[in-house]
């Protein structure tokens, strides 16, 4: 982390892109990725004279488990100019225009959609179905051509702390935890939910199982995608040796290096307070594996015991 305020910009697809969405999962997923990453870029590059870093994170939810298909995007308040010789940073309040972000945002993903289309890599099965023929494609993306996209800038992190705690709470969520659900029984599941047009009031909404069960479906990501990925100067291949010479530019110490990871012993000894290596029945030797004895069948080392 630099010792930089971040913007949390979210970058979220119209709902009538949902159908299109759910039926090519992988595709248009990263189609979103990729616009946004290329709005950001570009923006940085045009506004700011230099290369922005971003961690951006997928969710696909609402608060009702239907789809909702949106970009968290974390973004260090400057840029790192691309000869690498000086940081361009951003005031704390203001990083770029929200409705200019929207519109570009909305022509690059509105031109990738294009270019899969073109290339037969879209299919028109199941919720998509109705898209299929050129009449209602083609008036699905003019309604989409016309209208504003959403692209939201929530309140800056403060500090870089505030940005620790906000990607340990959020980055690994799933679509409902377990703390929402209220009830479940008769084949009916029931949780709560904040409803954001009256306020962010807390409501309930009772479901039948088999509907709880495809809403929570409908986010399961295809195998191997990645919903956490890095742009810019913090991108995986470069950003070890970016963020040092940002570090030089801000004239702050290098992080110390990261500690030897600790052994599942040590680990379990933290989370439970217990020491497995103990003995269980004197409690002061410390056991120690020599040898690990196939699952199938009684060990030879073993009596048997006799049952009659």
């Amino acid at each position: 982390m630099l010792p930089v305020g971040y913007f949390h910009l979210v970058f979220t697809l119209p709902h009538e892109l949902n159908p299109l969405i759910l039926a090519n999962k992988k595709v248009l997923l990263a189609l979103l990725f990729q616009a946004v990453a290329h709005t950001l870029l570009d923006f940085g590059r045009t506004h700011r004279g230099g290369q922005l870093g971003f961690l951006a994170v997928l969710h696909t939810w609402d608060q009702t488990l239907g789809p909702h298909f949106h970009l968290h995007c974390l973004i260090p308040g400057g840029a790192l100019s691309f000869d690498h010789a000086h940081g361009i940073w951003a005031r704390n309040n203001f990083l770029f225009h929200v409705k200019a972000l929207s519109r570009v945002f909305r022509g690059k993903f509105l031109e990738g959609l294009g270019q899969a289309l073109t290339q037969d890599h879209l299919h028109f099965a199941g919720p998509a179905a109705s898209l299929a023929t050129p009449d209602s494609y083609a008036s699905l993306i003019e309604s989409l051509r016309n209208q504003d996209w959403n692209v939201y800038a929530k309140k800056p992190f403060s500090t870089p702390q505030k940005v620790l705690d906000y990607l340990g709470r959020y980055t690994h969520r799933v679509a409902i935890s377990n703390h929402r659900l209220t009830s479940v029984q008769s084949a009916q599941v029931t949780f709560t939910y904040r409803d954001r047009k009256t306020g962010n009031s807390r409501k309930s909404m009772t479901l039948a199982a088999e509907e709880f069960i495809r809403r929570f479906l409908l986010h399961v990501l295809p195998n191997g995608f990645r919903r956490i990925r890095h742009f810019g100067f913090l991108a995986n291949r470069s950003k070890k040796q970016t963020l040092s010479r940002c570090r030089q530019l801000l004239g702050v110490p290098v992080p110390p290096p990261n500690p030897a990871p600790k052994s599942a012993l040590e680990l379990m000894r933290e989370l439970t307070g217990v020491d497995f290596s103990r003995c269980p029945l004197c409690h002061r030797g410390t056991l120690i594996v020599i040898q690990i004895l196939p699952a199938a069948g009684p060990s030879p080392l073993v009596p048997r015991m006799d049952s009659s």
